[in-house]
């Protein structure tokens, strides 16, 4: 199953109030936001993106709290990009520093870029599609990003400024300076 699409503009301009209500009101639904105003409907993974997922958000979870320099955040928190877009990484990080200077209200979206941002391309999910949604995310603020494609054995590494470094068949992964120390060894993941 793909993730539906629906173009609501111009008949139904939701405000930022609106589409957060929206999500409160169908926390089964996984809801995200384009900069275009269209809503994204994306279905539920299955059982192996599920536990690949839940190793990477353990994982980078572990370490986060072992560091203390930020907060890490799994798929369903709402990211308010500057572009306008509502998005949903599979894994986030912000940093201490940028949540106390912005303190926003902690039962609604981010609004920010996280630090660090993950996505864990799906069965089905379409490269194309995940690759434009990282490019959004550098464009939007995102310091380090990655696409981990266990379909095709690699991972996009995605850096403001610069070309997309592709790595095949890793083992493990480097927080670089966003994340300094974090390593994933990504070998469950992408097996």
């Amino acid at each position: 199953m793909t993730a539906l699409i629906l173009n609501l503009s111009p008949t139904i301009e939701l405000t930022d109030e609106q589409f957060f209500q929206l999500c409160q009101n169908n926390r089964d639904l996984r809801l995200e936001r384009t900069a275009e105003g269209e809503l994204i409907i994306m279905p539920p993974t299955g059982w192996e993106s599920g536990n690949r997922n839940s190793r990477l958000t353990q994982r980078l979870g572990n370490w986060t709290d072992a560091d203390g320099t930020g907060l890490a955040f799994d798929s369903s928190t709402g990211f308010k990009l500057p572009n306008g877009a509502n998005r949903s990484p599979d894994a986030s990080w912000v940093s201490r520093e940028r949540l106390e200077a912005l303190n926003p209200d902690p039962a609604k979206f981010l609004p920010l870029a996280p630090d660090f941002a993950v996505e864990l391309r799906s069965a089905s999910d379409s490269l194309k599609t995940v690759q434009q949604k990282m490019q959004e995310y550098i464009e939007n603020g995102v310091r380090l990003g990655w696409l981990i494609d266990p379909q095709n054995q690699q991972v996009e590494i995605y850096r403001p400024g610069q070309e997309v470094e592709v790595l095949q068949s890793p083992t493990s992964l480097s927080g670089e300076d966003v994340l300094p120390g974090f390593v994933l060894d990504i070998t469950q993941i992408l097996s």
